[in-house]
């Protein structure tokens, strides 16, 4: 106990160091720099703004609250990690979780490792130590890869030496990208995993690819039965549906917007004289809620 004290007083006179004018750090030459960077630091969360690279684009709202319950009785455990931007001003590298359960509960600081880095290197940072996290879903990791290729110009074989990871698992994370944007959505919903995503992903017809990710949600498939789903679609050639009435164009056009307001494939049936139907499928209690707000929120 004694020592906590001590590294949380340490961390406060730090605190203060970092908050006079005429020896602002800047750099890792300046003086006192030795002091503050690299080290843990009680900064006010005032002083700290959302990093823009951020891949992480969701926050579970109940996890995010059981972690802020978690500080409120026990503190901050693990750091969180910043940059110094300028004068008592910080942009979060790592730790966004941590930031945001922190301020739900209304502390004024945090403990944070400071570093100094420009934007490049805090942007490879961010999406390095954000691939490393468990709670990532998979089309979030493989945004991150895409960002390390896009943005850092990193190749396959520097990223697998930058988070430790096979070239090969690297290569499929970025392969399910080429799926159908629906589907992409389903799995950053949790309606199927990325076991599913690698078997739909060796059909490169996208209609073909929905029509199995329906049959997947409707009949609850396991991996394996979707890997033999799509065996069994290799072998007959590409399966076909039969013969159906060719879709107006305005109807085609129509069904495309549905599909991407409502997050998933809207089918329409439409008979010879001109009459049809549109069903939007739901796949949850919480999914058939998520489509009645939208449905209210058009009117």
């Amino acid at each position: 106990m004694a020592k906590a004290t001590q590294k949380q007083a340490l961390g406060r006179g730090l605190s203060a160091l970092l908050k006079d004018p005429a020896n602002d750090i800047k750099s890792v030459q300046d003086k006192n720099a030795d002091k503050v960077i690299g080290n843990i630091v009680e900064l006010e969360l005032e002083a700290i703004e959302i990093n823009p690279f951020q891949p992480r684009t969701n926050f579970n709202e109940e996890t995010l609250r059981e972690l802020a319950s978690s500080i409120k009785e026990l503190g901050v455990i693990q750091p969180i990690t910043v940059r110094k931007l300028d004068f008592n001003k910080y942009q979060l590298v790592s730790g966004e979780r941590r930031f945001r359960a922190s301020k739900l509960i209304g502390l004024q600081t945090i403990p944070a490792y400071i570093r100094i880095a420009n934007d490049q290197e805090s942007l490879e940072m961010a999406l390095v130590e954000n691939i490393q996290r468990q709670d990532l879903d998979p089309i979030e990791i493989a945004l991150s890869y895409q960002r390390l290729i896009d943005e850092i110009q990193l190749t396959q074989e520097q990223m697998s030496e930058r988070v430790g990871k096979k070239r090969s698992t690297i290569a499929n994370y970025l392969r399910l990208l080429k799926l159908d944007p629906i589907i992409q959505t389903g799995m950053r919903d949790g309606f199927l995993s990325m076991g599913h995503g690698r078997a739909i992903i060796n059909i490169e017809d996208q209609s073909h690819q929905l029509d199995i990710y329906e049959k997947i949600l409707s009949d609850k498939l396991s991996v394996r039965d979707t890997e033999a789903l799509v065996k069994n679609y290799h072998n007959k050639g590409e399966t076909k549906s039969p013969e159906k009435t060719e879709l107006p164009k305005f109807i085609k056009n129509g069904v495309k917007e549905f599909s991407e307001y409502f997050g998933q494939k809207i089918n329409v049936k439409v008979s010879k004289n001109g009459k049809g139907t549109i069903s939007i499928p739901f796949h949850s209690e919480e999914d058939f809620n998520r489509i009645k707000k939208l449905v209210q929120s058009a009117k």
